[in-house]
């Protein structure tokens, strides 16, 4: 296990850890002590990942904060718009192209494309990566005893690709996809296998910017199906790239997070180091004014 990996699982024990015991307000020694390092080296740690205190960013996946975020949220066109191209967290979003496999290429299961594929560290855990020349084509994040599935799944989906592994490949997307700075504007691709209307639905994610989040009646309305909300339920779950099709943007009405197609904590670790990381970079442009 490399830093990174150590790191974040501690990380992720003191989330839940804080969560669960939230009406008794535990203290930075209770929680080091809960996760078995020294306070100091726990408040370092914690702070470099979320860049706020554990207690703040207890603040940020409330029912209540996440309730007044809901209502903020009520037009995506407006809310993605307002963001604008002179905040970070938009820039990313805006250099995301996705691209639907044609009927013909659906039926023929992948044939003729070279898919590559890897297993990288990110600051939510190790993911499984997989990419075509056209784009990213899989991203989920994997536990140890999941791995194996997510390659049988790839397989399954693109029986007639050839599917190899290529760490150095898809590397070079993990940098792009989790680089704080986005020095890098290039497109980054998404192929994916889905019908007309999931292309709506996982379309739509993409205009959640980074820090906000909507609910699942919110994204039927903004693709003109608003009594469809069980369907896009259904297509916001079957998202087949995780993190970058941001379906963890997503929650119930109540400011309930829901569920996850991979894992409940860590769909609060996502909410709230989107949150915390969104709150730094409003106050550094404020500053800066």
């Amino acid at each position: 296990m490399n830093q990174q990996a150590y790191n974040y699982e501690k990380i992720a024990r003191a989330i839940e850890y804080i969560v669960a015991n939230a009406k008794g307000q535990p203290s930075l020694t209770e929680v080091a002590d809960e996760v078995s390092i020294s306070q100091f080296h726990f408040q370092r740690v914690f702070s470099e990942w979320a860049g706020v205190s554990p207690k703040r960013f207890l603040q940020y996946i409330t029912a209540a904060y996440l309730k007044e975020k809901i209502r903020e949220s009520n037009n995506l066109a407006e809310l993605a718009e307002s963001a604008g191209l002179s905040s970070q967290s938009r820039v990313y979003d805006h250099f995301i192209s996705i691209e639907g496999v044609t009927p013909q290429e659906y039926k023929s299961a992948g044939k003729g494309l070279v898919i590559s594929y890897g297993f990288h560290e990110t600051p939510f855990g190790e993911c499984f990566l997989a990419a075509t020349d056209r784009g990213i084509c899989a991203m989920a994040f994997v536990e140890e005893a999941t791995r194996d599935l997510q390659l049988i799944e790839l397989a399954r989906k693109w029986h007639y690709a050839t599917i190899r592994a290529d760490q150095s490949l898809t590397a070079g997307y993990i940098g792009r996809i989790f680089n704080r700075d986005h020095q890098s504007f290039e497109k980054l691709p998404l192929l994916v296998q889905g019908t007309n209307f999931q292309l709506k639905v996982w379309e739509a994610l993409l205009s959640i910017p980074q820090g906000a989040v909507t609910t699942y009646q919110q994204i039927a309305e903004k693709i003109g199906h608003p009594k469809a909300v069980r369907a896009v339920g259904s297509a916001v779950g079957d998202n087949p790239i995780a993190y970058i099709i941001p379906c963890h943007r997503v929650i119930r009405k109540e400011g309930v997070l829901g569920e996850y197609r991979w894992g409940r904590l860590r769909k609060k670790a996502l909410i709230g180091w989107e949150a915390a990381h969104q709150d730094e970079e409003y106050f550094a442009q404020k500053q800066a004014v």
